[in-house]
């Protein structure tokens, strides 16, 4: 977390810590962004102060440009395991149960919807990776995310989607709402939509009623799961 040349935190073992290093100088940090954007075939300027991409290694990066951030450019890199963290770990980590953990199996393999819901950092990415695995592995699965972070290995035929932001160069907008759209149009068996915030939650709802399983995670202040199956919440 870069909050300005000279203040710079670290997250390690869920404690956020202050580093002793720093950029030598404001146009150093600005000559590193660019580079970040550049390398994710983006652009962030003062017309365009805020950019999401993401790094060779697949780490997502936000970024908000002085004076936008008031005490200088801020950047945001979220990191991820090389190997996604499996059922087994959590049950370990006693992050869920044994037995919870067998029910939600079940439910993935019978193709019921299913909300995960929780606040930024909660560990709603974490817990779809993990639930992934309990998909069949013959069936066709599309993933749909703002920034690609899912970490699905275990499914052959799969179609991992990406929303698009609109540039000054005339390229059109991508959003989260046109992916889910056109993915019911891809024979899809199961579709993962990474997060819902907006409108795009109808259209995810609309895919429900068109009979294809979907998984999805909702941004909300405390964690819960939502188990929806025949229409009514049975499970919090």
């Amino acid at each position: 977390m870069v909050n300005g040349a000279d203040s710079i935190f670290y997250e390690k073992d869920g404690h956020i810590c202050k580093w002793d290093r720093q950029f030598y100088s404001k146009e150093k940090l600005e000559d590193v962004i660019q580079q970040i954007v550049a390398a994710g075939n983006k652009i962030v300027n003062e017309a365009n102060p805020i950019v999401d991409t993401r790094l060779k290694d697949g780490s997502r990066v936000n970024i908000v440009l002085s004076p936008i951030a008031l005490d200088g450019s801020a950047v945001t890199i979220r990191k991820f395991p090389e190997q996604p963290m499996r059922m087994q770990q959590l049950i370990r980590l006693e992050a869920i149960s044994e037995e919870a953990a067998d029910f939600l199996k079940q439910l993935v393999q019978a193709g019921y919807n299913i909300f995960i819901s929780g606040g930024t950092g909660a560990g709603k990415t974490t817990f779809l990776n993990a639930l992934s695995e309990f998909i069949p592995s013959e069936e066709r699965l599309i993933t749909i995310e703002d920034s690609a972070e899912l970490q699905i290995h275990s499914i052959p035929n799969l179609i991992r989607l990406e929303t698009r932001t609109a540039n000054m160069e005339g390229v059109k907008e991508i959003t989260i709402r046109d992916l889910i759209r056109t993915s019911l149009r891809m024979r899809p068996n199961r579709i993962i939509v990474g997060e819902c915030r907006g409108p795009e939650t109808l259209d995810m709802l609309q895919a429900m009623n068109t009979g294809h399983p979907v998984r999805t995670s909702y941004q909300k202040p405390c964690l819960f799961l939502h188990l929806i199956i025949n229409k009514k919440i049975i499970g919090k």
